[in-house]
C-alpha cells in the first residue's frame, strides 16, 4: 500500500510533548568536536568556546552550584543561516543530558497552548536550560507570550539559549507592528548575551544549482518504498492547512523519502510559511526529497524572498536543496 501524508492527524499527549524536548535525529550527534569551525571567520570558534563554557557552568554538579553560576543567564546565537548555530545548541542541550530541554520556537508555543501558561512555566523550570531553535516574534501574541516565559524562567533560575537569524533588538521587524511591543522585545533581548557567528551557508559549499525535476514516474516510485510517501504537491499543502506546524515532526514521523508531484510556486505567505516550518521537520529527520513539476527553487515568489520573512524562505531553499541533492552529508 502507498504510503500517505495527507490526512494524517497526529495527535500527541501533553506529557509527551515534554519528553519530546530533545535534539532531532539530524543533530543526535552533535558535539562541540565535530563543529568544524571556518578559519576564515574566528567568530566561529569563538562561539564554539562560548558555548562550550556555558554549558560547563550548566554542568557543575548540584543544583546550588548550577543556581550560582548559569542562573537566569541566556546566550543568544545569531547568525546566517548554515553557519551551525543548531548543531551548537544541539551539543549543549547532549552535553547538559537530561536536564536541558530542546526546541523550536513554535513546539514551545505549542506546548503552551497544550498545557496552559502555568503549566508549561513549571514544568520547564525543572530544567537547567532550555534550548530554544529558530527563535523568532511572528506575530504580537506570541511577542507578549514568549517574553513573559523568558523572564519568568530567567527568574527562577533557568539558563536560556536561542538561535536566530535576528538580532534580539530586531525580532518581529518587518512582520507586524513591532514598535508597539518594544517593551516586550526588550525583556526579551535583556535575557541574553549576544554571540555572533560569521560565515556563508556551509551547505552552499558544494553547486547551489538545484537538479532538474524528477520524472513523474521515478516520484511515484517513492510510494511504493516501505520508507516512502509520494503526495500531490496542491494537496498537501491545503493538508498543511489542518495540521498545527509542531506536529508537524510527527505528521512525516516514519518517512524516509517523500516523493513530490506536480510542484509549483506559492502565492500564499501563510502557506509558504507552513512549507518552511514542514522542511524545517523534513531536514531534522533526513529526509529525502524527489520532486516533479516545477524546480523548488521557485516555490516562493520574488517579493517573498525580498520581504520580511525572507530569511526563512532561504533557510528553507538551503534546506531543500540538501534534501533533493544529498550534499552535503
Amino acid at each position: 500500500m502507498t504510503a500517505r501524508l495527507v490526512g494524517r492527524r497526529p495527535h500527541v499527549e501533553p506529557q509527551a510533548l515534554i519528553s519530546a524536548l530533545v535534539p532531532p535525529p539530524h543533530f543526535a550527534a552533535a558535539t562541540f568536536d565535530s563543529y568544524v569551525p571556518d578559519p576564515s571567520f574566528p567568530s566561529q570558534q569563538q562561539a564554539v568556546d562560548a558555548v562550550r563554557a556555558f554549558s560547563a557552568g550548566v554542568t557543575r554538579t548540584g543544583l546550588n552550584r548550577f543556581r550560582k553560576s548559569t542562573a537566569g543567564k541566556g546566550i543568544y546565537l545569531d547568525g546566517g543561516f548554515g553557519v551551525g548555530k543548531t548543531h551548537l545548541l544541539a551539543a549543549l542541550a547532549h552535553d547538559v543530558g537530561e536536564r536541558a530541554a530542546f526546541g523550536t520556537f513554535v513546539e514551545y508555543t505549542h506546548l503552551v497552548g497544550a498545557l496552559g501558561f502555568q503549566a508549561t512555566r513549571a514544568a520547564l523550570q525543572e530544567f537547567a536550560v532550555v534550548c530554544i531553535d529558530e527563535f523568532e516574534l511572528d506575530d504580537p501574541g506570541d511577542t507578549v507570550l514568549m517574553a513573559r516565559l523568558m523572564r519568568e524562567l530567567a527568574d527562577a533560575g533557568v539558563a536560556l539559549v536561542a538561535t536566530s537569524n535576528t538580532l534580539p533588538g530586531s525580532l518581529g521587524q518587518g512582520r507586524f507592528a513591532a514598535d508597539d511591543f518594544q517593551r516586550e522585545i526588550k525583556a526579551v533581548a535583556s535575557v541574553f548575551d549576544v554571540v555572533t557567528i560569521d560565515g556563508p551557508d556551509y551547505r552552499g559549499r558544494g553547486s547551489s544549482e538545484f537538479p532538474p525535476p524528477a520524472r513523474v514516474d521515478e516520484v511515484v516510485a517513492i510510494g511504493e518504498r516501505e520508507d516512502g510517501a509520494c503526495e500531490e504537491w496542491a494537496a498537501l499543502m491545503e493538508d498543511l492547512t489542518h495540521v498545527h506546524p509542531s506536529r508537524y515532526g510527527a505528521y512525516v514521523d516514519g518517512i524516509a523519502v517523500l516523493g513530490l508531484r506536480g510542484v509549483a510556486p506559492l502565492t500564499d505567505q501563510a502557506q509558504a510559511l507552513r512549507l518552511v516550518s514542514l522542511v524545517d521537520r523534513l531536514y531534522d529527520r533526513d529526509v529525502r526529497v524527489v520532486a516533479s513539476g516545477h524546480s523548488l527553487d521557485t516555490v516562493f515568489t520574488k517579493e517573498m524572498l525580498r520581504g520580511g520573512y525572507r530569511k526563512k524562505y532561504a533557510r528553507a531553499l538551503s534546506r531543500l536543496h540538501t534534501m533533493v541533492t544529498g550534499e552535503p552529508s
